[in-house]
């Protein structure tokens, strides 16, 4: 069965967007500097647009594109980053969260928009993903699915920078039993898994 996992870059207070995000800011404040090590790497890298990472990062980011079988987003995301209509760099379906799905517009073919809560959305990615992993992306719909008890694994890159304010990864989640799983220390970032125990 996939196992469902958080994957995410955050800052050292926990941010995974400064202040300010939205459509015209998508990032927010000072969020560029999460994604920095993404296309920080030597050229011999570059695996596509999006991704040029450096050398000890290589693992985590071979992983996402082979591991990967769905995602789970939240409506917020998924209007941020005006429905990844121009692709998203990891292509697979991606299950949007949402009370009111858009009935006009332009988005991913990969998109589907899921009204029934998040238990419906982690079956429904279970059903295509196979034994690759459903990667959650979004920090409202990562709270919902650790407290559904869904959350397999927590994998945060940490990028060396102090936000002070934006969209938390984990506000409001009670207390949490985690294992350490990994480390990989990079070129501005360090890469951390986390299981959660139950």
């Amino acid at each position: 069965m996939a196992n469902v996992i958080v994957d995410l870059s955050i800052s050292l207070d926990g941010f995974i967007a400064g202040a300010h995000d939205g459509p015209e800011n998508p990032l927010g404040d000072g969020g560029a500097a999460l994604f920095a090590w993404m296309g920080a790497g030597p050229a011999r890298n570059r695996i596509d647009p999006w991704l040029c990472p450096p050398d000890a990062s290589m693992p985590v980011v071979e992983e996402w594109k082979r591991d990967a079988g769905a995602m789970i987003s939240g409506r917020r995301t998924y209007d941020i980053a005006r429905g990844w209509k121009d692709g998203h760099p990891i292509d697979v379906p991606n299950f949007v969260l949402t009370h009111d799905p858009p009935t006009d517009g332009e988005w991913s073919p990969q998109v589907r928009f899921v009204t029934e809560g998040i238990e419906r959305a982690v079956e429904l990615a279970r059903d295509v993903a196979g034994e690759g992993t459903i990667s959650v992306a979004a920090a409202s719909v990562a709270r919902q699915a650790l407290d559904a008890g869904l959350l397999d694994e927590i994998n945060v890159s940490i990028a060396p920078v102090v936000l002070g304010a934006g969209v938390r990864l984990f506000d409001g989640v009670g207390p949490q039993a985690l294992e350490q799983v990994r480390v990989i220390a990079s070129d501005g970032v360090t890469h951390v898994r986390y299981r959660v125990t139950r």
